[in-house]
């Protein structure tokens, strides 16, 4: 055998069903792995939905049954503002002009 050069052995026939067969138990494992933690990332999003549902439903009812007047000819009172900065003229204490 030569130094430095790696040797490769053929895998034979028993080799290849072990790796084929541990290859596909891994891919099984891990798409039920995956399947559990989409089904409680749902779960757990499903129960916090419900809860800010259950918190709010008093705000939502007053929502709903708060009267609002959208019709022509209401209350609505139109206009401008400006604003005006407001100056002050200063008397510089001096000798009084002749």
């Amino acid at each position: 055998m030569r130094r430095g050069a790696p040797s490769y052995r053929q895998a034979g026939p028993l080799q290849k069903l072990f790796a084929f067969v541990v290859g596909t138990i891994l891919l099984v494992l891990g798409l039920v792995f995956s399947v559990v933690v989409l089904v409680g990332l749902v779960t757990v999003g499903l129960a916090v939905w419900a809860y800010l549902l259950w918190r709010t439903r008093e705000l939502r009812r007053a929502v709903r049954e708060a009267p609002v007047d959208l019709r022509p000819g209401g209350d609505i009172i139109e206009g401008e503002a400006v604003v005006v900065e407001n100056t002050r003229a200063t008397v510089e204490s001096g000798p009084a002009p002749h």
